[in-house]
């Protein structure tokens, strides 16, 4: 095995300028979930060049191909985002966005290019294929309901999937650090909306108010106390209000504050004891200074499960990687859409460290100076590829 991922390994390096060239050209071009047009095209036409069979505008921008190998078997789907944030980037970089207001910072433009690498070098070495590999590139996933919509076009069928797998380039790890985690890996994330209503009037004039303000700032405060006082230290969860608006005038006490946020669980029953000590708290302690409260709670995503078996082959295959350390009980509260199609068919989702502190190359996904260390990219292609051929052998 170690020969295989050694001739893995060469071979994504010697694609890298390929790989890189792709990244690039689309982190110049970012567009939104469900408006990679452009991405999708792209995407499209070197697959096409494959002589593989492409089906375009899945969930209105998705991309899909099966590669099919020389025996009959199993049916893994690899799965690579495409969408970008709205945001405008500051990186600097001489590839920078063109498209103001747009960047990818979250590194789907390399998930894109090592795809499209994936596809070629798996290509390349059907014959040592048993079974199909499916290559699903997704639009949509941040937040946008991207995975559900694949899914609902049929993703997961003709022919029915076997196993899932997916990755992340990581800045949270340097270059040459791999997570591959059994059972939870990514957090479940619910997003809500709270709306508290009070009395206004003049604010010289407190008393003949009902102040939603300070029974706002005051249920915030509380909401804090749900993860140190209700839930269990030895499990996780996390509430973060991230959003509030309250009022236009420094004279006026306001009618209404809203505020709202995101909940993060790993077990099904944390995150019921969370939610529903949320609202119970939030309604309670409004009640208690006058006021009422409207709260609302929306599921986003499940979390993402890695499952042990299928893990457990990825790891035997990361492992045989040189150069590559793994880390096997890493887990984030970032949340991801694939959770969807990993509730449904058992797979693996890989982390791949992609800062270089050195290089400034160190930003936190989603800031408007993200950017990674490019020499990551042979390393995500070896290891989805490794990954692959370990479930189709």
């Amino acid at each position: 095995m170690v020969k295989t991922m050694n001739d893995v390994f060469d071979q994504a390096n010697e694609l890298f300028e390929y790989t890189r060239e792709l990244r690039r050209d689309l982190h110049q071009h970012p567009e939104l979930g469900y408006h990679e047009v452009r991405t999708a095209g792209i995407v499209a036409r070197e697959l096409g060049q494959l002589g593989l069979e492409v089906t375009t505008g899945v969930a209105e921008t998705g991309v899909v191909a099966l590669l099919e190998g020389s025996q009959p078997g199993p049916v893994a789907l690899l799965r690579f985002d495409m969408d970008a944030l709205p945001i405008q980037e500051e990186t600097g970089a001489e590839f920078s966005s063109l498209n103001p207001g747009v960047m990818h910072a979250c590194g789907h433009d390399g998930h894109v290019a090592v795809g499209l690498t994936v596809a070629r070098i798996l290509h390349e070495r059907r014959e040592q294929i048993k079974g199909a590999v499916k290559l699903v590139f997704q639009p949509a996933e941040e937040g946008l309901g991207g995975a559900e919509r694949m899914m609902e076009a049929g993703v997961l069928n003709l022919p029915r999937v076997d196993y899932t797998l997916a990755l992340h380039v990581w800045n949270e790890r340097p270059v040459g650090w791999v997570g591959v985690t059994t059972g939870p890996l990514m957090a479940g994330a619910d997003i809500f909306d709270v709306r508290i209503d009070g009395k206004g009037g003049h604010g010289a004039l407190p008393q003949e108010s009902v102040d939603p303000v300070v029974a706002a700032a005051q249920i915030i405060s509380g909401l804090q106390t749900i993860v140190s006082r209700n839930i269990s230290p030895l499990d996780t969860a996390v509430v973060s209000v991230c959003r509030l608006r309250a009022g236009e005038a420094f004279n006026v006490i306001p009618q209404f504050v809203e505020f709202g946020g995101t909940l993060r669980t790993f077990e099904p029953a944390v995150r019921e004891k969370v939610v529903e000590r949320f609202s119970s708290l939030i309604s309670a302690m409004a009640e208690s200074f006058g006021c009422k409260a409207v709260v609302n709670v929306q599921r986003l995503t499940p979390a993402v499960i890695n499952d042990p078996a299928v893990t457990a082959r990825v790891m035997q295959a990361v492992q045989g990687i040189p150069g590559l350390q793994v880390q096997s009980d890493y887990r984030t509260m970032i949340s991801e859409d694939m959770a969807y199609l990993m509730e449904k068919i058992p797979g693996c989702y890989i982390m791949v460290g992609s800062a270089n502190a050195e290089k400034g190359l160190n930003f936190s996904h989603h800031h408007p100076r993200f950017n990674f260390d490019e020499t990551v990219l042979p390393n995500a292609v070896a290891v989805m590829v490794s990954a692959a051929f370990e479930l189709l052998k």
